[in-house]
């Protein structure tokens, strides 16, 4: 199994690893057959825990690399990753700003985005689905930067950062279906919905590596763009939801930290 991942195209790898991070989604969202409620504690928790790994990924597995592969390419570094990384942010608020969302634990009034009548199941599914586009993304043009054949880019380093998305993806899927099945949906349903937030993460992994594959003198900014598009969303979502509750601050820094240690450790031993 191995040895047909490794001797796949970068596209077809990124497919395969972007399939992996939406199962993981569908796991998390699965919690929904085998409990009622899950801990808010815990919940908590596990959103500062997602946080940590993707800051952690921010850096070690697209900025570093990034930088690193635009002074390879005789590019000015600084200016590479400062135009990559807010590029992706500005994306991201675009975005945040015509897709219709709501976040989990607001109210129907707090819906973002252009005014719809769409139901809040919809809305809570697409709040996750928008921050799941850089995580697809991010993957992709990981694979797509292996094919360039620069030392700053490395097979384990794209696994290591697939593992990584893919992990922090279970409280994501668990985020989405548990308040639906609270609020009265059934719990196939609940499943069905909760699972198909990931669907984006194969689309958007396959276009990330499918792009930089075409235009590879892009890839520093690529990978950059992809950092700060997961910055934005750490920033904008998952840390505000992860401490909504100051009784569980503490717990949910910590869970950040161990979070951000496990996806450096991955990097650093994989990469």
């Amino acid at each position: 199994m191995v040895d047909f991942f490794l001797q796949c195209d970068p596209v077809t790898q990124a497919f395969i690893a972007t399939l992996f991070t939406w199962a993981v989604t569908a796991a998390g969202a699965s919690l929904v057959f085998f409990t009622r409620t899950v801990n808010q504690k815990l919940m908590d928790s596990m959103l500062g825990f997602a946080a940590g790994v993707m800051i952690a990924a921010s850096f070690w597995s697209l900025l570093a690399p990034g930088i690193k592969m635009a002074e390879q390419l005789g590019s000015t570094p600084w200016l590479t990753a400062v135009i990559g990384f807010m590029g992706g942010g500005i994306f991201m608020r675009l975005t945040d700003m015509v897709m219709p969302h709501l976040h989990p634990g607001l109210s129907i009034e707090k819906t973002e985005g252009i005014k719809t009548s769409w139901q809040r199941s919809t809305l809570l599914v697409l709040a996750i689905t928008l921050h799941n586009i850089p995580e697809g993304l991010a993957v992709g043009v990981a694979f797509g930067a292996v094919a360039a054949g620069l030392p700053s880019a490395t097979m384990g380093g794209a696994i290591a950062l697939a593992i990584g998305i893919g992990i922090q993806n279970f409280p994501e899927g668990a985020a989405v279906s548990m308040p639906l099945k609270r609020e009265g949906m059934s719990v196939r349903k609940s499943f069905l919905m909760g699972q198909s937030s990931g669907i984006v993460e194969p689309l958007a992994g396959v276009a990330g590596a499918f792009f930089v594959l075409k235009m590879q003198h892009i890839l520093p900014y690529a990978l950059c763009f992809a950092a700060g598009a997961m910055i934005f969303v750490v920033v904008e979502e998952l840390i505000p939801e992860s401490q909504r509750n100051y009784q569980h601050i503490d717990m949910v820094t910590m869970a950040t930290m161990v979070g951000f240690s496990v996806m450096m450790m991955l990097d650093v031993a994989l990469g």
